[in-house]
């Protein structure tokens, strides 16, 4: 059997853009995803902590230190620039692995910078 547990979370990190007109997806800092244990084109799950929004989406790689954290395509419409998001994925795993995993954690600064 397996399950879905956390893998990588990045807490209260900041949308700093929102682009209604392109494809779609999540457009975060390199820096960040790295640190996040994330790659291009994982799924993610993003809560919006100012208004409860809750979508999937994937990710997208964004310039390196820049701190861009950019709502891309109908993602745009769940959030505004300010608001504070939580980025999560998941992975699968048998339960004994679950038991021994330890998901990747990050909470960034001001302006979406690594402490």
């Amino acid at each position: 059997m397996q399950i879905e547990v956390l893998k990588s979370k990045i807490h209260r990190l900041t949308i700093t853009q929102a682009d209604l007109n392109y494809v779609g997806s999540l457009t975060l800092d390199e820096e960040l995803m790295e640190a996040a244990n994330l790659i291009e084109n994982e799924k993610v799950q993003i809560l919006n902590v100012n208004n409860g929004e809750r979508l999937e989406t994937y990710m997208i790689k964004g310039k390196r230190g820049s701190g861009v954290a950019c709502l891309n395509g109908p993602a745009a419409r769940k959030g505004a620039v300010g608001d504070v998001i939580i980025v999560i994925s998941y992975a699968h795993m048998t339960p004994e692995e679950a038991k021994v995993f330890k998901p990747t954690l990050i909470f960034p600064g001001k302006e979406n910078q690594l402490k």
